[in-house]
């Protein structure tokens, strides 16, 4: 796993024809590898390729269609950066595995490895680092009215528990991503990030992925396309509640969120100590 001294960046490859935001989509292993090679030049850490939309709504393709889609470009990734951290975004054991054996570093899991119970043996005996995301429901069924007592304890609660089970499996290298937009209304994301620091006491490190997606676009009137003014503003947000991780859409700037951040905390840090 990589050091947490610094908040790190995800960078997203979406090896899909329809994931909600189509700038980001990449319909050919050359324009994957043209995608990372910016991404990587903008300061990404990890690079996360998924071959599987989980947008709200989105069918399942099925774990051949999404392995074809992945595998060559992760084993292209590789070959041209040996030492780039690669994670799958997967919830099928299935795809994990072939993604590992192309070179993925790790594996994040949109269900918290509950969708495919193969998820978790394989995590096990390959000792993958792996990203436990909180979903309600599927991503088929998620936006059909969710509803919580209080999100932001059924949220924890839910990764706490799937920490604690994994962990017993000998699993020794996990994060954790309370899933903004996955099975949440726009208040239960807000509500959500606001009480981010709670899920900081798992001590484990942190995801938050809030890149373009529907709780800035609600609230501003805009598309996806046009939301990147507010995902800065949120990636702000979330690195001043404890976020380790942002998986965005936009390297160069979430990684001045985190400069800007860095100097924030410094100056706080001698506030504190005049």
């Amino acid at each position: 796993m990589l050091s947490f001294e610094r908040p790190r960046i995800m960078a997203i490859i979406n090896a899909t024809p329809d994931s909600f935001h189509a700038d980001s989509r990449v319909g050919a292993v050359t324009e994957a590898v043209k995608a990372a090679e910016r991404m990587i030049s903008e300061g990404a850490d990890i690079l996360d390729v998924g071959g599987q939309s989980t947008r709200p709504g989105a069918k399942q393709v099925g774990s051949s269609i999404e392995s074809a889609r992945v595998v060559p470009v992760i084993e292209a990734i590789r070959s041209r950066w040996p030492d780039i951290p690669i994670s799958i975004d997967t919830y099928h054991a299935e795809v994990a595995q072939k993604a590992l054996d192309a070179g993925a570093s790790l594996v994040n899991d949109i269900s918290g490895a509950t969708l495919d119970p193969g998820m978790p043996p394989l995590l096990a005996d390959r000792q993958a680092p792996c990203i436990l995301m909180h979903m309600q429901g599927t991503p088929e069924t998620m936006q059909d009215l969710p509803a919580y007592g209080n999100v932001a304890k059924e949220v924890h609660g839910f990764l706490q528990e799937r920490l604690d089970t994994l962990q017993r499996q000998g699993i020794r290298h996990i994060a954790l991503d309370p899933g903004f937009g996955f099975g949440k209304t726009l208040e239960h994301n807000y509500r959500l990030l606001e009480a981010l620091p709670s899920l900081t006491a798992t001590g484990t490190p942190i995801v938050v992925g809030v890149s373009r997606k529907s709780m800035i676009n609600k609230v501003l009137g805009c598309s996806p396309k046009e939301a990147l003014n507010g995902t800065s503003i949120l990636h702000a947000w979330a690195l001043d509640r404890g976020a380790h991780i942002l998986r965005v859409h936009d390297v160069a700037e979430a990684v001045e969120c985190v400069k800007l951040h860095t100097v924030l905390k410094a100056a706080r840090k001698g506030i504190e100590h005049d």
